[in-house]
């Protein structure tokens, strides 16, 4: 089996695409008939469908895999201990699954850059959802102590009381870059000129 794209996907931490990379080769291995499952990066497979928040995906992959590798394999586990949370909305445990295992060099970038991405994204729903949340709750959300949540939130912009221990959300503006179509501005031109004549 030829994993060179998928090595070279993580070498340039090109995250985004190792989902896509896995099951291309998945359906190339199966259609050759070859045995696979002894060899395949599991492991990797479910972690970039958990990268590329396709939980769907990690989980019927997760009900593929046999049972041996399962039980041989704890990173597999592992890895599919982050995609059951997130199936099951517990966003705290998220982290707590993803810290509390010692990932292999191999994966060790691809779960960094995943719980970065997952806080940033809890920051964001945070962002949406609160308009005051208590510091505990916060930095339950974003997978940090207390102290580091109120740093995290302040340079974002949030506001911290320190005797209540309370947080104001911040409403960050969002920047939207407007693009100008001409054949838009075309047709409403004509339309607006059908208007006045």
């Amino acid at each position: 089996m030829d994993f060179g794209d998928l090595k070279e996907a993580l070498a340039s931490q090109s995250y985004a695409q190792i989902a896509d990379i896995c099951d291309h080769l998945m359906l190339q291995v199966a259609a050759e008939g070859a045995a696979f499952q002894e060899e395949w990066p599991y492991a990797i497979h479910l972690l970039g469908h958990i990268y590329a928040d396709d939980i769907s995906s990690a989980r019927f992959l997760w009900k593929s895999i046999p049972s041996s590798i399962k039980e041989n394999q704890p990173e597999v586990g592992a890895a599919w201990k982050i995609g059951q949370h997130l199936w099951t909305r517990d966003y705290a445990a998220v982290h707590e699954a993803i810290r509390g295992f010692d990932w292999s060099q191999e994966v060790r970038g691809l779960v960094a850059s995943f719980a970065e991405q997952y806080t940033k994204r809890m920051f964001r729903l945070l962002s949406s959802a609160y308009s005051t949340i208590s510091l505990q709750d916060a930095a339950l959300f974003l997978g940090m102590s207390e102290d580091d949540a109120a740093n995290y939130v302040l340079q974002q912009g949030w506001d911290v009381d320190p005797t209540s221990r309370m947080l104001t959300v911040r409403q960050q503006q969002a920047v939207t870059d407007q693009k100008l179509d001409p054949s838009k501005l075309q047709r409403l031109t004509e339309y607006v000129f059908q208007l006045e004549h």
